[in-house]
């Protein structure tokens, strides 16, 4: 047992050294407002999302952190070998669409995963696309507010090459104002395409 957890945090301290060196090699730098640790549950808020690059990017962010709960919803189609061998290192959290209902929907799903869970940050892209969109989707706040979890301001700066985690935001129960509350924090936040970002 013991030889098996310190096998995995070798590979884990491995993986943290090599995110870091690619992290510093591509000019980038991470800058976190929040520490990582400081939400047992929240989910977090990744904006703005214009290119597939962010992905990238908010993996490195991620394996820089190795100790640090964070994952991400994805459909189960995609979790196939080898595929769902990196996908699961990286956080991938399978949603099997079909059990999907309007009772037991997509919010209700993920509220759930962090209901069940002691240490869980869940990554959402709250654009839900990489275009421009005028309203964001609000399943990140109804999640949020279903687990009575708070909302930490994740980002990606392309102009300062900088990617962390921002303040955490506790939800008012007024969605609309909370909403307008955080795209006023990403308005000054530049993604690789800015004229798709929060405007």
């Amino acid at each position: 047992m013991d030889a098996q957890y310190n096998t995995t945090n070798q590979k884990q301290r491995w993986t943290q050294k090599l995110a870091i060196a690619l992290i510093k090699l591509l000019g980038w730098k991470i800058n976190n407002t929040t520490h990582p640790t400081a939400c047992k549950k929240a989910v977090i808020v990744f904006a703005p999302h214009t290119s597939n690059w962010d992905f990238v990017y908010g993996m490195l962010c991620k394996l820089s952190h190795p100790d640090v709960p964070i994952k991400f919803a994805i459909k189960k189609e995609v979790m196939f070998f080898p595929l769902s061998c990196l996908m699961k290192m990286l956080g991938a959290i399978p949603i099997d669409r079909r059990q999907i209902t309007r009772k037991n929907n997509m919010v209700a799903v993920m509220a759930e995963m962090l209901n069940q869970t002691e240490l869980l940050l869940l990554v959402i892209a709250p654009e839900g696309t990489r275009s421009y969109v005028k309203r964001w989707k609000t399943g990140f706040y109804r999640v949020a507010e279903a687990a009575n979890v708070p909302i930490v301001l994740g980002y990606i700066n392309y102009a300062k090459k900088e990617m962390g985690l921002g303040p955490i935001f506790y939800l008012t129960g007024n969605m609309e104002q909370d909403i307008a509350s955080i795209q006023d924090f990403y308005r000054t936040i530049p993604g690789k395409y800015p004229e798709k970002g929060v405007v």
